[in-house]
Parts: C-alpha cells; sequence; structure tokens
C-alpha cells in the first residue's frame, strides 16, 4: 500500500524514541527490565501514536500520508431520522416551551450525542437545561417562599430579598438551598445527611493547610505551577473584583496535571474523599476586598468551602448566601448554592485561602451526571462530535489523558514524602474558576 514506507518509519522513531533502547539477552532478564515510562512519556507517545493513527486513517482512503497531521475542522455526522425526530422535539423550563435547537448545529449535535450515549428519556431533563442554553434562555425568580429554604422570621420581602435564583444553565426539577446544613453540620429542612466526604475533608485538614501553607511560601511557586493565583477574566465574573484569585487542580472534570505535582497531599484526599466534584481550586481573598453580589448561573452543580486560612477576629471573614450570612470557620465544610445571589467580604489585614469545590447537584441521576460531562468534554473538545473516526478518536484519547491522574509513585529514602510523577503542563490551563455551567470558563 501507497506509504507503506512512511507509516514504518513513523512507528520505528515512536518505540526508539519513548521506549529505553534495552534489549536483554536472557528472555528470564527481560521482565525484570521491562522499560517504565513516565507520564510525560506516555502522553508523548499516545498522542504521536494518535497522529500515526491519522495517517492509518488517510492511507487507507488511499489519499498520501502528509509531511505533518494538521488539525482539520470537524465534520458532523449526516443527519437521520432519529435526528429528525429529535430536531422536533420541545422541552419546557418553568412552564414555558423552548423554540427547538436548529438542525445541523454544534448544539444539535451534542444533542444527538446525549441521546445516543445515555437516551433521551433518562437525559430529558439535561437536553432541556441544554435547548435553554442554546436559545438563550434565563432563569430569574424569587426562591424564598420554597419548602426547601429554611424559614427565617428577619427575611426580607421578595422585592428586596437576595434569596433570588440567577441561571443561564439551569437543570429543572432540582432542590434549592442556600445552605445544606446548618454550622453544626446537622442537615437542614429535609436535606440529605451530611455527606461522608465532607468528614473525610475535614480530617485531612491538617495535612491539606500544612501542604498549602509549604507550596505557597515558595517564591518560585509562580514559575513551577500553571496560572499560579490568576484571576477572573470574563465580564460575567466582574463581581469577583480584583482581590479574588485561584490556583486551578480541576476544571470542569478535567485535572492540572502540572497543578497536581505541587499539592500531591491534597489531591490524595481530594480521591480519597470520593467529593463528586467537577472541579477544585484553591481561592485567595486579599485583605480589604469584597466579592460583590452576584450569580454563579449554574443551578446543577454546589458550591463547597474548606477554609484553610481565615485571618482577622471572628466574622470579619464572611459570605453570605440569599438572605443568610455566615463566617468562614478555619476546618470546617460548608455547602451551599451559588446558583442565589451571594456575596463575601474579607475586612481583616490579611489573606483569607481556602480550597473550593464545584460538585455535581446530589439530586441529579447518574445518567444526568454523564450527560452533563459530556456537554462540558464536547465543549472542550469538538472532535468528539467529528464524522471522522480518526479525529474522533483522538479527541475521546484526550479527554481520557486529562481526567486521569497520575500515579503516587514513593520516593525511597527516610523521610521522603510521596510524590506524583511529573507530567507535561496541560496546555491552555484553566484560569480562574467562576463556575459558568454551559458557558465560557
Amino acid at each position: 500500500r501507497e506509504g507503506h514506507t512512511y507509516i514504518h518509519n513513523i512507528a520505528t522513531t515512536l518505540v526508539y524514541t519513548y521506549y529505553p533502547r534495552r534489549r536483554p539477552n536472557r528472555r528470564a532478564a527481560r521482565k525484570r527490565h521491562q522499560p517504565k515510562m513516565t507520564a510525560g512519556g506516555r502522553a508523548s507517545l499516545v498522542l504521536s501514536s494518535l497522529a500515526l493513527a491519522s495517517v492509518l486513517a488517510q492511507s487507507a482512503s488511499g489519499s498520501r500520508a502528509p509531511a505533518f497531521v494538521a488539525v482539520r475542522p470537524v465534520r458532523h455526522p449526516p443527519p437521520s431520522s432519529a435526528t429528525a425526530t429529535l430536531d422536533s422535539e420541545t422541552y419546557e423550563i418553568d412552564g414555558a416551551a423552548l423554540p427547538p435547537i436548529r438542525p445541523g448545529t454544534f448544539a444539535a449535535s451534542v444533542r444527538d450525542a446525549i441521546v445516543e450515549r445515555y437516551g433521551a428519556g433518562p437525559a430529558r431533563r439535561v437536553l432541556a437545561s441544554w435547548n435553554a442554553a442554546d436559545v438563550g434562555h434565563e432563569r430569574r425568580a424569587y426562591v424564598g417562599d420554597l419548602p426547601t429554604i429554611r424559614p427565617r422570621v428577619d427575611r426580607p420581602a421578595p422585592g428586596e430579598s437576595n434569596c433570588v435564583q440567577h441561571c443561564t444553565s439551569y437543570v429543572p426539577g432540582l432542590s434549592i438551598r442556600e445552605w445544606w446544613w446548618d454550622e453544626d453540620g446537622v442537615a437542614i429542612d429535609g436535606a440529605p445527611p451530611r455527606p461522608s466526604w465532607a468528614v473525610d475533608l475535614e480530617k485531612s485538614f491538617p495535612t491539606i493547610r500544612e501542604e498549602f501553607l509549604a507550596a505557597t511560601s515558595d517564591p518560585s511557586l509562580a514559575s513551577k505551577g500553571s496560572n499560579v493565583w490568576a484571576g477572573a477574566l470574563t465580564d460575567d465574573a466582574s463581581g469577583y473584583g480584583m482581590g479574588w484569585t485561584t490556583l486551578v487542580l480541576m476544571d470542569r472534570g478535567q485535572w492540572d496535571r502540572t497543578n497536581l505535582n505541587l499539592f500531591p497531599e491534597t489531591t490524595a484526599a481530594i480521591r480519597k474523599s470520593g467529593i463528586p466534584c467537577t472541579e477544585a481550586f484553591f481561592a485567595s481573598m486579599s485583605p480589604g476586598s469584597n466579592i460583590k453580589l452576584h450569580s454563579d448561573f449554574t443551578n446543577f452543580v454546589l458550591t463547597s468551602h474548606l477554609p484553610l486560612v481565615v485571618p482577622g477576629a471572628p466574622g470579619q471573614c464572611r459570605l453570605s448566601v440569599g438572605d443568610e450570612c455566615r463566617p468562614w470557620k478555619e476546618g470546617s465544610v460548608t455547602l451551599f448554592d451559588t446558583s442565589i445571589m451571594h456575596d463575601a467580604i474579607n475586612e481583616s489585614d490579611e489573606t483569607r485561602y481556602i480550597l473550593m469545590f464545584r460538585l455535581w447537584h446530589p439530586d441529579l441521576t447518574k445518567e444526568e451526571r454523564g450527560a452533563l460531562q459530556l456537554i462540558y468534554d464536547c465543549l472542550e473538545h469538538p472532535g468528539l462530535l467529528s464524522a471522522d473516526p480518526g479525529e474522533k478518536f483522538m479527541a475521546e484519547q484526550q479527554v481520557a489523558m486529562m481526567k486521569e491522574i497520575p500515579d503516587i509513585v514513593p520516593v525511597s529514602g527516610k523521610g521522603k514524602k510521596k510524590k506524583y510523577v511529573k507530567g507535561k503542563r496541560k496546555n491552555g490551563a484553566a484560569s480562574a474558576s467562576t463556575g459558568k455551567g454551559f458557558g465560557a470558563k
């Protein structure tokens, strides 16, 4: 076949580039000398192999293998009778019918991928949410009178209350609460019991705090990490102000492999806890700063804080969600709904630090979580929707690689801690996360 020599040369180069050139003479020694690869080496081999797969696909179609494999525009599958049925499907949000998604668009391709993988029935609420986001539907409603909201005798009138849900990424039917448990950790008004992941994170607080303080005291942290203490960059995040910055560990289900290396104990604690998070990051708030009243525009993820450093007198660093204000307490995990209007303030003379999570709303089913994660993945890697098998395969491998956490490898020597194998820096690493749902990060 034409191009055979070219492909053979690529394969030979891959083997001799990424594997040590050991050639044991005895068969019994082969297992002992099995080459070991670092995370960076594995990643390079995977990506190079994907490029080779693309070359093979082109060769099989009769075209000459190019000198360099370029990324091509995504080609979406042709419409089918099933797609035509979906094009005519209508959804409702708050009793109002939504205009259907336009056929042949990116949004339609994402919808079709959700139905193919999870089914139209199990994913119906997510399909309605995606439809609403595509047509620009925005939900803004007073929720202070809902039975799931804790009654308050001092709650302002509806026109003056901050207990307002404001969403552009909205899954209908999810329960709404300002806070999911009280300051003593007791579930509020029918909310599920305090989950085990919260207890486990609180047990890991001393280790997480110690590692964080040690890492952030290093003057060279910015050069070692990826987007260290980045500010909120989008117009919708302007309410966070200049005093709020983040150091991202996970964004939309994908780990920042560079920053994980800086916080191996924290990463291990997150994994061990089992928290169903889609984002994990450290957040700082400079002294004398405040975060204006705002919403994070997404109701299908909740927000959790593990305060690491809370300076000043009690109450100088505090957070208000809806009409209820609480101070941060070091080592005490909180859970609240940031689709409800909220604000924060640091009146002390020092910087406040927390470990912050976005996590799936507990009312979501397994299929709904999967469908929402698929939307995230398609937004990050449009090649998942490609009609080209090679391009789709490449995107799938990239997604899988970014979700994988490098293995923990013990370092020999007394008194040394475990660390993660050093991997390559993630291209386009996340800036400060603001829980933007389907919108821009």
